[in-house]
């Protein structure tokens, strides 16, 4: 299952929309490799990429919570919190088993799903906050 970037994801914060967007397609791209049997190497370095990419965005998103004194930081850092866990999940997943339909399946719910859920409801909040202040 592909992610689409539309409008619904959008929070307005142009760091974090280009943040989030980025993410979709490595998610994406990950999917495909997996999908497509690229092979161990080309979605080990599509893995590779993504956790990177989301670990820096999760922080980038800590510091503006932060520097903004968002009243739901705590929550939303227990959330990313999560999604770390599910990410190193995969990442274990993926070096024991390779491309799995079950690694598909995790990459789907654990973080496509996730990733789209929270930025619709958590992010968006976030994002509404800041432009309030």
């Amino acid at each position: 299952m592909a992610y689409t970037w539309d409008a619904v994801l959008e929070t307005g914060n142009e760091l974090i929309d280009r943040q989030h967007q980025e993410l979709i397609i490595a998610i994406n791209n990950l999917l495909d490799a997996c999908n497509n049997g690229k092979g161990r190497d080309a979605a080990e370095s599509t893995l590779e990429f993504m956790v990177n990419y989301a670990l820096k965005h999760l922080r980038d998103e800590e510091e503006l919570q932060v520097r903004h004194q968002y009243p739901h930081y705590a929550g939303h850092k227990k959330m990313h919190d999560h999604f770390k866990r599910a990410i190193a999940e995969i990442v274990l997943h993926f070096r024991e088993n390779g491309t799995t339909v079950a690694l598909v399946g995790k990459l789907n719910i654990s973080i496509g799903e996730w990733l789209t859920n929270h930025i619709k409801n958590e992010d968006a909040r976030l994002a509404r906050y800041i432009v309030s202040r």
